[in-house]
């Protein structure tokens, strides 16, 4: 996983409210090349797209919440956008914005505004609300909160976005200016090249970091399995001592709670022993709460800073293996871009980038307009309205995840 840590005091970096600049992105057609180039996203599919026309002819404020399956997903937008002839607003991770002049120059001008994931962030909440409320363009808000490579499954949610909908709704509702709908965006992607050839590349030069010879003799799924299972005794050994016992379900648990209660008892944090993602993710940004003041103070250490990075490093760790879906390759339907996922999981876990993945093509499906309530969320229990949105995003995941081409038996 890519990490989102920057050692540098945040400023909140606002949209760019122009239409000049996303017109001329869109012109010459500049995110279609970073989509080829660096995602490997060479084609699309838009589907129900008439469902946000006719958002935008009533003049709601419009919220799209797409799942979060790949880094290329902003810019997978960039069709709908497009297509619909509304250039749109995004909140975007802070880290973005820190990955070279130009990266950030460009996603502010296409709309994108900063979220500081280390805190509470007022002026990027209050942002969202206020584009929300104008309803000038559709804000775009990424409800898992991160990345996840594993496209046929929605990550929990998280609640930020009904606070922005909801809040949204009481100002439309005070002033008459109208409702505010959430469309459930689903982006699915479709491997279209040779998976054998791919996956074969892929696994011998992981191999050969392992200092393995290839092992081409085994089924595709054995192969990867293989080396899935020799990476995590890895991990075992450099944080337990020695490879685990266990099936690989209890040895993932198993080294995902010892790398949290690990960290939780340097920063006396509370432990719990639920290893669910959505566990997992709070106990990490809890301890990232306490972390990031200490990173960029300059009053801190060198040394101590070094111990910092190695604890957050622990984290991403322990992030990874609880997002990672065990039985993804053998649980129905197995399809060949499940084992693209799975290896660029596995890619990242040993070179620390993915190589490139294509060709793929996006589908992007539109969701029926939920409306949002202008009450506040009820306290102590679930959102209906984010429960709502799970169950719509993953029915519509459910029925796109049979388009890729599904594997055959024997591998």
């Amino acid at each position: 996983m890519v990490s989102v840590i920057v050692e540098k005091p945040y400023r909140f970096v606002p949209p760019h409210r122009g239409d000049w600049w996303p017109s001329m992105i869109q012109k010459f057609k500049l995110y279609e090349r970073r989509l080829r180039n660096t995602d490997g996203v060479v084609d699309y599919e838009l589907r129900n797209v008439e469902r946000l026309e006719e958002s935008l002819r009533r003049g709601d404020g419009i919220m799209l919440a797409p799942n979060h399956s790949r880094y290329a997903d902003p810019l997978v937008l960039g069709w709908l956008a497009k297509r619909t002839n509304r250039h749109v607003f995004a909140m975007a991770s802070w880290h973005l914005f820190n990955m070279g002049k130009f990266n950030a120059f460009a996603i502010q001008k296409m709309g994108a505004f900063s979220v500081f994931r280390e805190g509470l962030d007022k002026q990027s909440i209050e942002t969202a609300i206020e584009i929300l409320t104008q309803a000038k363009r559709p804000l775009v808000l990424f409800a898992e909160g991160a990345t996840f490579r594993a496209n046929d499954l929605l990550q929990p949610l998280l609640d930020g976005a009904s606070l922005i909908a909801r809040t949204a709704a009481r100002r439309r509702q005070k002033h008459g200016q109208g409702r505010v709908v959430v469309h459930p965006i689903a982006i699915k992607y479709v491997f279209q090249g040779d998976i054998y050839e791919w996956a074969d590349r892929s696994l011998t030069a992981i191999e050969q970091r392992l200092t393995w010879e290839p092992n081409r003799d085994q089924p595709l799924r054995k192969r990867i399995t293989r080396v899935a299972d020799g990476l995590l005794a890895l991990k075992e050994v450099q944080y337990l001592g020695s490879p685990q016992t266990g099936n690989v379900i209890q040895r993932q648990e198993h080294l995902t709670q010892a790398l949290l209660e690990q960290v939780e008892s340097k920063w006396k944090t509370q432990a719990v022993e639920a290893t669910d993602l959505g566990s997992v993710l709070n106990r990490v940004k809890a301890m990232r709460l306490q972390m990031f003041p200490q990173l960029v103070n300059p009053a801190t250490e060198e040394d101590r800073k070094a111990e910092i990075r190695n604890d957050l490093r622990a984290l991403e760790l322990a992030q990874q293996l609880a997002s990672f879906p065990v039985g993804y390759l053998n649980e129905a339907p197995v399809t060949v871009t499940r084992v693209l996922e799975t290896l660029e999981n596995v890619e990242e876990a040993v070179f620390g980038e993915t190589s490139w993945p294509g060709p793929l093509k996006a589908i992007v499906d539109v969701g029926e307009a939920i409306e949002v309530p202008a009450e506040r969320a009820p306290r102590q229990q679930e959102d209906p309205l984010m429960v709502e949105l799970a169950q719509r995003l993953q029915g519509m995941l459910n029925q796109l995840a049979t388009e890729p081409r599904l594997l055959t038996a024997e591998d």
